[in-house]
């Protein structure tokens, strides 16, 4: 997988489930494990703590009537030894049992409270490594009051330290295993969350290549199955806009192809009288001759839209077809110019090599170069150049004039239909349709047309593939 896939995936919401859910799941345990080995703990040392307490003030209340006051220290002496444990001592002023404990062992602090206290106290400490439980009681006599005699125990809590260290290399353990049994559950709980995310998915692209009747099964009744019926509803209304606005589309469409045949006829007739206007317009009064070539004019410019409207009807009936042949461009091309009463000279300006050649549709060609060559010479400005060239099998013509450019605004939207980049040419000879014919019909080729500005001007480069098909 590469970085950026990788990237992606990271970033996607499965990972971030997966971790949110391992996360909280692994909290949960190590928390439980980390609550029960705290508890566990206590429960082991208060266990130790409370047996030694205990025995050992049983110990001293059995053995305490035998002791007089003040004591000697064979007395002393013979209280340790009464108390069934070789790591005791008993203190009473500067003196203190010679067996058992030392009181160097004592921990002072240990010392001080059992010297200003009447309770028993108690002190847990780690020498070199190992953990002790030291003892203190204050001694009293029957009446309550202080004896002055000091009595200390210690115990040695080695096997409950190891049984300490076993439940934290358990916690340890049980958390380590829950990681993977974490990952499972969320890996399985995203896949239950992201089924219905993923199908949405699926759908959305599907709607957005075309099918509109792409449907999902609404199953429950939370908020993804909710998601699910609002995307049903949506789709459900696209399609039918869709299809309202298609078959608008194609009632205007179909309007306008049949509109546009049913003026071939009445204009077959108008250019028939349009000829006979021109014809003897020297003859007629001058402003009769004035109308009469305006109706021609106008006549004509009709008649070129109707043919346009034609043209896009075909194209968008699906029924133009090419008829390809072998084709000297350059010849063909120059056709073209001079079946326009274009010549070359100094405001059109051709570089036409021999010897290019490609198989085409001629009449299509035709109608290419003259929408382009015809744009250059009415929008632009001397100088046009017509260039052919021949680059990686395709043929390329490119249309350059030396106007003022198209405006950038339009010229995303220049191959649009009844596009004009300049109000100001509402009343042009154009229809708005001649650059939008010209790039369907390279695209019927297999071909395209783009359009942008030198600088200088405006440049249209045609390229058609070269290669026979």
């Amino acid at each position: 997988m590469t970085a950026p896939r990788v990237r992606s995936w990271l970033a996607g919401l499965r990972p971030r489930l997966v971790a949110a859910f391992a996360v909280i799941m692994i909290l949960g345990v190590t928390t439980a494990v980390g609550v029960s080995y705290v508890f566990a703990r206590r429960a082991i040392l208060e266990g130790v703590q409370d047996q030694t307490m205990l025995k050992l003030r049983d110990q001293i209340v059995a053995y305490l009537p035998t002791v007089s006051l003040p004591p000697s220290q064979a007395t002393l002496d013979a209280f340790a030894a009464t108390l069934k444990s070789s790591n005791a001592l008993v203190v009473y002023g500067n003196l203190h049992a010679t067996s058992g404990l030392s009181i160097d062992d004592v921990p002072g602090d240990l010392r001080h409270a059992v010297a200003t206290t009447t309770n028993i106290q108690f002190q847990r400490v780690d020498v070199q490594g190992f953990p002790l439980f030291f003892v203190g009681v204050p001694v009293q006599t029957g009446g309550g009051k202080p004896s002055g005699l000091e009595v200390y125990a210690m115990t040695r809590l080695i096997d409950q330290q190891e049984a300490i260290d076993e439940l934290a290399r358990n916690a340890w353990l049980y958390s380590a295993l829950a990681l993977p049994l974490a990952v499972g559950v969320a890996l399985l709980a995203a896949r239950q969350v992201l089924r219905p995310v993923r199908a949405l998915n699926t759908a959305a692209s599907q709607l957005g290549r075309g099918r509109l009747d792409v449907r999902l099964p609404a199953k429950g009744s939370d908020e993804l199955a909710q998601l699910v019926t609002t995307f049903n509803h949506t789709a459900a209304e696209l399609e039918r806009t869709v299809g309202t606005l298609r078959a608008m589309e194609a009632d205007a469409r179909r309007f306008v192809a049949d509109v546009s045949h049913e003026l071939r006829t009445p204009l077959a007739a108008m250019n028939a009288v349009t000829d006979v206007l021109d014809e003897d317009a020297e003859q007629l009064p001058p402003d009769t001759a004035v109308a009469a070539r305006l109706v021609s004019a106008e006549t004509r410019r009709l008649t070129r839209l109707v043919q346009d409207l034609i043209e896009i009807s075909r194209f968008d009936a699906g029924r133009a077809e090419l008829r390809r042949e072998e084709l000297d461009v350059a010849a063909a091309v120059t056709d073209s110019l001079a079946a326009r009463g274009w010549e070359a000279g100094a405001d059109l300006v051709t570089d036409l090599p021999a010897g290019i050649t490609a198989r085409l549709d001629r009449r299509r060609l035709d109608i290419v170069v003259a929408n382009l060559v015809g744009n250059a010479l009415r929008h632009g400005a001397p100088r046009v150049e017509v260039v052919l060239r021949k680059e990686l099998g395709d043929v390329v013509l490119t249309v350059t004039d030396h106007g003022p450019g198209i405006p950038a605004e339009a010229l995303p939207k220049v191959f649009d239909r009844f596009t004009k980049a300049d109000s100001a040419r509402a009343r042009s000879g154009g229809s708005g349709l001649g650059l939008s014919i010209a790039r369907e019909n390279a695209r019927l080729h297999g071909g395209d047309i783009v359009a942008a500005n030198t600088g200088t001007g405006a440049r249209f480069e045609l390229r058609l593939p070269g290669e026979a098909w």
